[in-house]
């Protein structure tokens, strides 16, 4: 069987989606799962390679198993063996030919700035504070640059080796959440490595004050990372869900009752 999660998760204390030597990881406590309830080895691949620190509530994965097996059981057996930081919202059989990174048509992320003198220690894990007020509208004329296809050069990490920096931004839309709590919605085709944070860290400069709308869209022109705004935190990051032509898997919404 091919298995597909949707996989939702707090990355404060983790080191990222892909298995390493140096702390725990989604991947891993996953494939440990796994391989614990199906008592076999089991290798688990993800639509996105979230950093330390980034947090979703819509990754998507897949794996196989000789076993035989009820997604229900899936689902509630390896949550019994995962993390309280790890949880799977979403388990269904896949074709032998999907892939959940190569079949994705596009991905939503959010950015959140927590935009207020005080902390909130309810928003110290899932924002960036910022103790100074933000001009929505500034950020909103700024992040219009961004949409549509464009070569995203400046808005990628220095180690990045994707093969080509040019990507098609569909949506960037600036949001309050609540008074104090900003959301940066960003809807690609793909992304380059940090590329979210960078335009979040971007957008927030123009919110500040620092930067105008037509110095962003120069930025972009310029190719120059070291014109963008600074690479966000990754604590105020969030995958929020993978997109695939025809529809998309499962993801539960807010009052929908829980599978049985």
């Amino acid at each position: 069987m091919r298995i597909r999660l949707i996989v939702e998760y707090d990355g404060t204390d983790l080191c990222g989606w892909q298995r390493q030597a140096n702390g725990p990881t989604v991947q891993q406590h996953l494939e440990d799962g796994l391989a614990a309830m199906l008592e076999h080895p089991v290798r688990i691949t993800g639509a996105s390679r979230t950093d330390a620190g980034v947090h979703a509530r819509g990754q998507v994965a897949v794996f196989e198993t000789t076993r035989t097996i009820p997604m229900h059981g899936v689902r509630r057996g390896l949550n019994a063996r995962l993390p309280a930081s790890v949880a799977v919202v979403g388990a269904d059989a896949a074709p032998d030919d999907w892939h959940p990174r190569h079949s994705a048509t596009g991905k939503r992320y959010r950015y959140t700035v927590l935009a207020r003198q005080d902390r909130s220690p309810r928003w110290s894990r899932r924002a960036w504070h910022r103790p100074r007020p933000i001009d929505l509208a500034a950020m909103t004329t700024a992040a219009e640059a961004l949409v549509g296809t464009h070569d995203f050069a400046a808005f990628r990490a220095s180690d990045c080796d994707a093969r080509t920096t040019v990507r098609t931004m569909r949506e960037v839309a600036i949001s309050l959440v609540e008074p104090g709590v900003v959301a940066i919605d960003v809807h690609g085709t793909a992304f380059l490595r940090n590329m979210v944070r960078i335009i979040a860290g971007t957008l927030l400069a123009a919110g500040e004050g620092r930067l105008n709308g037509a110095e962003v869209a120069e930025i972009l022109a310029s190719k120059d990372r070291t014109r963008a705004g600074q690479t966000a935190p990754a604590h105020g990051l969030e995958l929020i869900e993978v997109l695939y032509e025809g529809g998309r898997p499962y993801h539960p919404r807010p009052g929908q009752a829980p599978e049985v």
